[in-house]
């Protein structure tokens, strides 16, 4: 049997700008996704996802012979998590058709260690296995199936912190520390909610060329001092400027400011804006405040990020 496993991911800096070329910083989650993957005689992919829980929630069978054509069959049509499931092996069967051979099949088992409503990487933990396994490229398989910067499968692949720029050619990927003195009064405070950012990202792409690269500039720079940043109130600062900007490129109101207007430290949205988890800042009395408002789920940078 084959055993792989890949983290999630937060990021911290850089939402939506990241899809067009703002340096972004993401960090891995001590949460992620396994795959384990054995060889069967029968020519098909028996495959089961679990959850954090250990508990079934998808099963089906793909017969090795129907990747050979992108046309998803009858049988998978009615399901959606089928049908996504499908293109999905069918792109990496493109990308690897020497391994997916009619001879032979596989016993494939997905399970997530997180809660699928947490935001943090199902889809690209998904990519980075699957691109471990057959050894191909995750960025092309991301791109042929799910989309996006890319930023969350170089996470997953890298298992590090780092830095994220999309480029046409080639994405600049680097890996980076961060590790502020001040990381115990980091904590992640979930919604209760995953986000559509549909809206949000048609209004940004409304946003004029020079309204975006300008936007873009103060966001990377922003990134880049986030990460060096060893005072609190300064850190603090930083994220209020970086949500401002944000916040005007999307048409939407900040987190805090809708939400927790009254807290006393600085909250950040991470991510899709509305949903998953945000950043707040403040000693762990503080948190005090979130659960009072019905936000039991908040983990310590300790318990989240993988060091």
């Amino acid at each position: 049997m084959q055993k792989f496993h890949s983290h999630g991911k937060l990021l911290i800096s850089g939402e939506y700008v990241v899809l067009d070329g703002a340096t972004a910083l993401a960090l891995p989650t001590k949460f992620g996704q396994t795959l384990e993957v054995e060889k069967i005689e029968t020519p098909v992919i028996r495959w089961k996802s679990l959850n954090h829980k250990g508990e079934l929630w998808f099963r089906d069978e793909f017969a090795i012979a129907d990747l050979a054509t992108q046309e998803v069959p009858l049988k998978h049509q009615s399901d959606e998590v089928s049908k996504r499931l499908f293109l999905i092996l069918f792109s990496a069967a493109e990308m690897a058709p020497n391994i997916l051979k009619k001879s032979n099949g596989f016993e494939i088992t997905a399970k997530a260690d997180f809660p699928g409503d947490w935001g943090l990487g199902t889809s690209s933990t998904l990519v980075a296995n699957l691109s471990k396994w057959l050894e191909i490229d995750p960025f092309k398989l991301l791109e042929s199936t799910f989309g996006g910067s890319g930023y969350d499968v170089a996470v997953a692949m890298n298992g590090e912190a780092i830095t994220f720029e999309k480029h046409a050619m080639e994405n600049s990927i680097l890996k980076t520390s961060f590790n502020p003195p001040f990381k115990d009064q980091l904590f992640f405070v979930h919604l209760n909610q995953k986000q559509n950012s549909r809206n949000s990202i048609a209004h940004y792409r409304q946003q004029n060329k020079k309204t975006l690269d300008t936007a873009i500039e103060k966001i990377s720079a922003l990134t880049h001092r986030l990460i060096t940043c060893r005072d609190l109130l300064e850190f603090e600062l930083l994220l209020e400027l970086h949500e401002n900007i944000i916040s005007q490129l999307l048409g939407l109101q900040k987190v805090k400011s809708r939400l927790f207007p009254d807290y006393p430290g600085a909250v950040k949205s991470l991510g899709g804006w509305g949903g998953d988890f945000v950043l707040a800042t403040g000693k762990e009395g503080n948190m005090e405040y979130f659960k009072e408002k019905g936000y039991s789920t908040i983990l310590s940078f300790e318990e989240m990020i993988l060091q």
